[in-house]
């Protein structure tokens, strides 16, 4: 089996090798050993960098990460946090795309004041609701 030095994990998944060093402070990842003054890992390293990454990406802080993970490596996933936060990037992702086709039509509208253009009054009120709907769903989250 050919391992990989830090370098090559560095390149290979797009993280600085000072990350590969703090997750595997964090216990996130493990080296097999060095090889001179490089640490060495295991191919599969990148799939589990792959899925820290993902995990991140989706909001997850590190101590979260770490307990997906579980013990011996056995995989413990929140599936009802999941669910939620999926829920939580679909409304986002809602909330983004009204914001980019407001910012369209006020780049475009030949109105001489927004206020008076009743598409542009139109996008404010979905958008109000968005908000108003997101901060509901996060209070309801947090109790």
């Amino acid at each position: 089996m050919k391992f990989l030095d830090i370098s090559e994990v560095a390149a290979a998944s797009g993280l600085p090798a000072s990350t590969l060093r703090y997750y595997e402070e964090q216990q996130l990842i493990a080296s097999i050993g060095r090889h001179g003054l490089r640490r060495q890992y295991e191919p599969e390293v990148l799939n589990r960098l792959s899925l820290i990454n993902m995990a991140r990406a989706a909001g997850f802080p590190l101590s979260e990460v770490a307990k997906i993970f579980g013990r011996n490596d056995k995989f413990e996933i929140p599936r009802e946090e999941l669910r939620a936060r999926a829920e939580a990037l679909e409304q986002k992702a809602l909330e983004i795309k009204a914001l980019a086709n407001m910012m369209r039509h006020v780049a475009d509208c030949p109105a001489a004041s927004h206020y008076e253009c009743p598409t542009f009054r139109k996008l404010l009120r979905i958008g109000t609701k968005h908000q108003s709907r997101a901060r509901r769903q996060k209070k309801k989250h947090t109790r």
